[in-house]
């Protein structure tokens, strides 16, 4: 996974196949994410979920951290204003829950730090391999700020209540360790085989049913939320039993061999 990025510049995306690599660029501030890149973001997550031949998308950061979150300097210029503004949050928000529902599986590769707002753009993939010197926090608490209720309802029902209090309430930094043991992240590995761990996921994700997999998804996603659409769901599931996915899948079995959807 390259990451010889001369300058700054928006999030880059990068395409390898069915695996599609969103890259925050910002090494020097160690990847905050301005107004500008927010929308950078939501342009790559249309253009990805518009190729068919993209099955997985991997996100991740420049150098030696994942993300320190949002610009604070427009958070503060929004505090100070005598003016209504739209809310920094709001966008930032928006771009978070667009993430968490991609169609495709999602995977953060967390080569660092990951601070403020990040800590809940990374919770919004499906799955986060982070590399074994990472840490963690959550400062809303420090800085006066009521997080958006989204992303405390996206850590509620990932993470469960207890750690959720503890993460938003003290601002305490934790490490890999304790973010694996919480179940933030879904596996750790040394820097040196950080990318092997990612590819291997993001092959074996690459090879299931597109369409299984974004059925089961979103229905994971609504029922997380408390808000299943059942009907839905169990239209998917009459779907799967008479689409070709299916077929596939039994034909390769009974061949012993893998699928090919």
């Amino acid at each position: 996974m390259s990451e010889a990025a001369a300058t700054a510049s928006p999030p880059v995306l990068e395409v390898d196949g069915a695996c599609a690599t969103i890259r925050l660029n910002r090494p020097k501030h160690l990847n905050r994410l301005t107004a500008d890149d927010l929308e950078v973001l939501l342009e790559h997550f249309e253009r990805i979920e518009a190729d068919p031949a993209i099955r997985v998308l991997v996100l991740t950061g420049t150098g030696r951290a994942f993300s320190a979150g949002y610009d604070l300097n427009s958070v503060a210029e929004r505090a100070v204003s005598t003016v209504e503004q739209k809310s920094a949050g709001s966008a930032f928000e928006a771009v978070v829950n667009r993430l968490e529902d991609l169609g495709i599986p999602t995977i953060c590769r967390l080569n660092g730090g990951v601070y403020g707002g990040s800590t809940d753009l990374a919770l919004a993939c499906d799955f986060r391999i982070g590399v074994d010197s990472c840490e963690m926090f959550m400062p809303a608490a420090r800085l006066g700020l009521h997080y958006y209720k989204s992303g405390i309802a996206r850590y509620v029902s990932r993470l469960g209540v207890d750690h959720a209090k503890r993460l938003f309430l003290t601002a305490e930094k934790i490490g890999a360790a304790e973010m694996l043991r919480i179940g933030y992240l879904t596996a750790v590995a040394p820097v040196e085989a950080l990318d092997e761990e990612v590819d291997k996921l993001a092959a074996i994700l690459a090879a299931n049913a597109p369409i299984a997999m974004r059925g089961m998804k979103q229905t994971i996603n609504e029922f997380a939320r408390g808000k299943l659409d059942e009907e839905a769901a169990d239209r998917r599931h009459r779907e799967s039993m008479r689409g070709d996915e299916i077929k596939e899948g039994i034909r390769a079995f009974s061949e012993k061999r893998r699928p090919k959807f």
